[in-house]
């Protein structure tokens, strides 16, 4: 009789904590859905909730991902990588987290707060997970270059862009290092791929045609070299004012020089680049070259 009794209570017991860890798994799905529904207004109210959703429920992996992409909109990128560090842990089949964690040590390792080295191996556990994750390849290849590991570098560019060859943005840093190795033909050979893609309104155009512009000045092929300058003038917008020095220094070195023009764009990246911190920061070099340009040409910066 005793004995039986005991059982009923171990029974009790198991029903009672079964019970208790459906209920904080519930508690902790329903904090996350509030979370997910303030992330856009409130982040840090919805790291909050996402926080308490995770110590209530710590095993589930996908509330741990959603806490990561919080701690992203407020560029925590060492939380980033520690909270995906635990997801991927969780669920190693889920390669986005592998990668988003590389992606953030990137972050770090850009402010030098971490080494480049240590993107690598959430990278590689990507790729394991889903080898066609064409954004693994690049950015492994980014932590190859940076770790001064060019040919693997060259091999990852390139896997990125056979998985996924309308993504632009994947041309630009293979051309780049083969411009630096010296394969001047390779690189017009990758960008020229890369124009074959090209969309109306694809900013990474802006990219393709530059470098495109560099192979040409290599060649010496001037005329060549200017057509791709006008084309990345057209896809710049504001956000690229250096297009304006590029073009404008280009025309001034033309054989005859195009004058009126290089003073025009000269002028223009001095009036939009060369004020306050441009002058001395991003820009120093460049806003010196184009007042002594503008005085060789004969014109004024007034």
């Amino acid at each position: 009789m005793k004995l039986r009794a005991l059982i009923g209570v171990g029974l009790i017991l198991a029903s009672t904590a079964t019970l208790g860890c459906s209920r904080n798994t519930i508690e902790a799905i329903n904090l996350a859905n509030e979370a997910d529904k303030q992330k856009d207004v409130d982040v840090d109210g919805a790291i909050s909730k996402y926080e308490q959703a995770v110590q209530l429920d710590p095993t589930n992996h996908r509330i741990l991902y959603k806490l990561a992409q919080a701690y992203r909109k407020k560029e925590a990128w060492d939380k980033v990588a520690s909270t995906l560090a635990r997801a991927a842990q969780l669920a190693p089949k889920f390669a986005n987290y592998q990668y988003w964690r590389g992606a953030a040590i990137e972050q770090q390792a850009e402010k030098k707060t971490i080494s480049w080295e240590e993107a690598k191996d959430p990278l590689k556990k990507c790729i394991d997970a889903d080898p066609n994750f064409a954004d693994c390849y690049h950015e492994l290849g980014r932590a190859m270059l940076w770790t001064d590991n060019e040919q693997d570098a060259l091999v990852n560019f390139t896997k990125a862009i056979e998985h996924k060859p309308d993504e632009l943005k994947f041309y630009g840093p293979l051309a780049d290092l083969y411009l630096s190795l010296n394969y001047t033909d390779q690189a017009a050979q990758v960008l020229k791929e890369a124009l074959a893609y090209g969309k109306e309104g694809d900013k990474s155009l802006f990219g393709v045609h530059v470098l495109l512009s560099q192979v040409y000045q290599t060649k010496s092929q001037m005329n060549e070299m200017v057509t791709e300058l006008e084309a990345a003038r057209r896809v710049a917008g504001d956000e690229h004012p250096e297009i304006l020095y590029n073009l404008g220094s280009t025309y001034a070195v033309l054989t005859p020089p195009r004058k009126t023009e290089a003073i025009q764009l000269l002028k223009g990246f001095s009036a939009r680049a060369c004020r306050g911190a441009g002058a001395t920061g991003k820009y120093k070099d460049q806003c010196e070259a184009s007042q002594s340009l503008v005085a060789k040409l004969g014109g004024t910066m007034q």
